[in-house]
């Protein structure tokens, strides 16, 4: 079949990615094969590719949102008959017997295993994976709208699931690939919604997102101003930038989490003492979770906002998603492949 596959990590302005044929996988007991349409790509891809995560397999075809078609199933996987609609997560298996495991908490397995990462992932023709980590697609969405959602959906729906009720006031920091899924998910769960960004040319695109307000962080003294003003903020952003001053902007006993992985940064003691705040991080969601978000997205009518590239052109979306030049999630046409 043919692939993009990463020899090995290095920049993105080197092009590391490069086209080839590999051998196509075949389903082991218990696994699909799935005939991929589209492939979301993410920033995950770029930690990946640019060796900022340690990898179990060298090389690897990255890609960790994946939606296609079954075509076959080995033995003993009966879940899903030839030609159903399915996805693929960044969670692809775990040990199926640590607590967290048990517990439905399998996005915090001890040894996890993850598409596009330590396995194969979507940038390729074919795909196999145990079919109880394989999702079906509500038909509510289009391929391309549904591939993000296997990875910005689940990381922004399963703290807001946690910590959002309706009528809470809630902000969420950055409007990017999960910026723009917490702005819709947000509003679907009956919060009032603010976005806080330090671009003032997102505001009309965060309005239209469904946001209820517009906060433009470097304009002066904006966090005296808005000090203790939301219940909830889900912080999205992957850059650099100072906790303290977001956390200063939650009300008595408010919660902040981290869904995007920045530069460490000093963190005082204060502004979490002083009014019972706590700060706290969230990693995707477990198999029940992550088909929990599809069917409130299909129900709610929420999806991603894509741009559609062939796989020609991946590099050049790495280069972009650096400059934060995509609304909101490129997402590949893996029939460009047969081009390439």
């Amino acid at each position: 079949m043919k692939a993009c596959l990463l020899r090995a990590p290095a920049a993105v302005e080197t092009n590391p990615l490069e086209f080839t044929d590999v051998p196509a996988p075949r389903p082991a007991a218990g696994e699909v094969l799935v005939r991929i349409n589209y492939c979301g790509v993410c920033r995950t891809d770029l930690h990946v590719v640019e060796g900022e995560l340690a990898r179990r397999k060298s090389p690897v075809i990255p890609g960790p949102q994946v939606v296609g078609t079954v075509e076959g199933s080995g033995e003993g996987a009966s879940r899903f008959q030839r030609g159903a609609r399915v996805g693929i997560a960044w969670l692809h298996h775990t040990d199926g017997t640590c607590r967290y495991c048990r517990s439905g908490a399998e996005n915090l397995c001890d040894d996890p295993s993850f598409t596009g990462w330590t396995v194969d992932g979507g940038y390729a023709e074919w795909i196999v994976a145990p079919e109880s980590f394989v999702y079906p697609i509500p038909d509510a969405f289009r391929d391309e709208q549904a591939a993000p959602l296997l990875c910005a959906g689940i990381t922004t729906y399963a703290p807001l699931r946690r910590y959002v009720t309706p009528g809470r006031k809630i902000a969420v920091v950055g409007l990017g690939g999960l910026g723009h899924m917490g702005v819709k998910i947000g509003k679907a769960m009956g919060a009032h919604v603010t976005v806080l960004s330090h671009s003032p040319g997102k505001r009309d695109d965060a309005l239209r997102l469904g946001a209820d307000a517009f906060i433009a962080t470097g304009d002066e003294g904006v966090f005296e101003k808005y000090a203790k003003r939301f219940d909830f903020i889900l912080d999205t952003v992957s850059a650099r930038h100072d906790y303290n001053d977001y956390l200063g902007l939650l009300r008595r006993d408010g919660t902040m989490v981290l869904v995007g992985v920045a530069e460490p940064t000093l963190l005082s003691a204060a502004p979490l003492i002083m009014q019972r705040r706590t700060l706290g991080g969230s990693l995707i969601g477990g198999i029940r979770e992550t088909q929990e978000m599809l069917d409130f997205c299909a129900k709610h009518d929420v999806a991603a906002d894509v741009e559609v590239i062939p796989i020609q052109k991946v590099n050049e979306a790495y280069e972009r998603m650096l400059r934060n030049d995509v609304r909101y999630r490129f997402v590949i046409d893996i029939a460009s492949l047969k081009q390439g």
